[in-house]
């Protein structure tokens, strides 16, 4: 596997896939938020600057076939500016337009394809009838899987080498994450800057942790987060839990929740994890206080009690003052922290104030010598709502990759460049 940074691109045409997938204004389709699109400047400027072009295919939304509001055009400007420079763009990816642009690309050009996903060949789902026959879903997942490989042979032969710098999209087994790098020699393919950060930040976390090391859960459902857990108990010294998923350990262990969220068919493993955790000396932490509202809105009646006090008719919403100033301590001690998923209803003013002191409390522990990985929406959203982004260790780009890395699961993207 070739790194980016000791290859020369002179005279090279490379084709990256980026993560484009950027948010939106509904209205007037101008980009609200261009944090991936920045995370891709230093890939394309590194190939710029050696004298070679570079053609950029991405994905944006879930089209289901070819929809204007998907369109990767108001990337354009967004890029244009960042690069000081024209770029190109050909309105299909495999169109004609695509195929010609490409093949007259010169040395510092840059050429943006249109949305890969206008192709279903991309994500290499068949389309099924429900009364399918299990043969005949056999046969279509095969033709759809042949087409997949069409695709990919034809935008790898748009240039001679393939760079992938979209982790977003790394869990995927697509066309351009993954396929693609087969139509390559094993030298004329590699990782992006942006792909080798991300990885360094989390097998820093996972494989060479100071400690203390700290896990931070948040978000709804322990379901979303249980091998996430399971593989962290093996490594960590602290696991704190917040959150809507709270509630599943607090009633597992005979406590009042009145009606906040409860996995009720998870209170079995919510008691597993809580014996794991003892048998590993890996001290968990769940709230001891929670700010409750009578009803699911912003505007809700709040009163704060003990975790497993919660009276009948109303719900947690976020942690509450004692439990802020206990995780914000052991966040104070630690010399590694990851932190995935919010402490309340983050999205409401009312209950962010849990995940706002969290934030805080990690900026300082960094500030202070930890290394700290932020992934999750609403942890990036959190950490950069506070203006804290340069205030952690890592900010990563990748919520549902960065899951499963950290799972220890192997991601298609990943393995197709590293040839595991």
């Amino acid at each position: 596997m070739k790194m980016i940074q000791d290859f020369n691109f002179k005279g090279i045409k490379t084709i990256v896939r980026v993560d484009f997938n950027v948010p939106l204004d509904k209205k007037t389709l101008v980009v609200t938020d261009d944090t991936r699109i920045r995370g891709a400047l230093i890939t394309i400027r590194k190939i710029l600057s050696d004298g070679g072009s570079v053609i950029l295919m991405s994905h944006l939304g879930r089209p289901e076939g070819r929809m204007e509001k998907y369109s990767l055009k108001p990337v354009l400007p967004v890029l244009e500016n960042y690069l000081s420079q024209k770029v190109l763009f050909a309105d299909d990816c495999l169109g004609e337009s695509a195929v010609q642009m490409s093949a007259a690309l010169k040395p510092g050009e840059v050429l943006l394809l249109e949305n890969v996903r206008f192709y279903p060949e991309e994500e290499g789902k068949p389309i099924l009838s429900e009364t399918a026959t299990d043969e005949e879903k056999k046969a279509a997942k095969a033709e759809m899987k042949a087409r997949q490989k069409e695709l990919a042979k034809k935008l790898a032969g748009y240039a001679d080498v393939y760079v992938n710098d979209a982790f977003g999209t790394a869990h995927r087994a697509h066309g351009t994450t993954a396929v693609i790098s087969d139509y390559f020699p094993k030298d004329k393919i590699m990782f992006g800057y942006l792909i080798n950060s991300e990885l360094a930040a989390m097998d820093k976390v996972l494989n060479n942790a100071q400690r203390p090391f700290t896990a931070i859960m948040g978000g709804a459902k322990v379901s979303d987060k249980i091998l996430l857990m399971e593989n962290l108990i093996n490594r960590v010294d602290n696991l704190i839990i917040g959150g809507g998923m709270t509630f599943t350990f607090i009633k597992a262990q005979g406590g009042k929740i009145g009606k906040s969220l409860c996995e009720e068919d998870k209170l079995d493993l919510a008691l597993q994890i809580i014996e794991k955790a003892k048998e590993k000396n890996v001290n968990l932490y769940l709230p001891v206080d929670s700010l409750n509202g009578d009803k699911f809105e912003n505007d809700a009646i709040t009163k704060v009690t003990a975790v497993d006090a919660i009276d009948d008719g109303w719900m947690g919403l976020d942690i509450a003052d004692k439990t802020i100033k206990e995780f914000s301590d052991i966040i104070g001690k630690s010399k590694t922290i990851l932190w995935n998923g919010p402490m309340g209803v983050f999205e409401m003013e009312k209950f962010s104030k849990g995940t706002t002191e969290i934030a805080k409390a990690i900026a300082s522990a960094t500030a202070a010598g930890a290394y700290s990985l932020i992934g999750g929406g609403d942890s990036v959203a959190a950490i950069n709502k506070n203006h804290l982004a340069d205030k952690v260790s890592y900010v990563s780009t990748g919520g549902g990759a960065m899951l499963e890395y950290m799972e220890g699961k192997k991601l298609p993207g990943i393995t197709a460049i590293r040839g595991e």
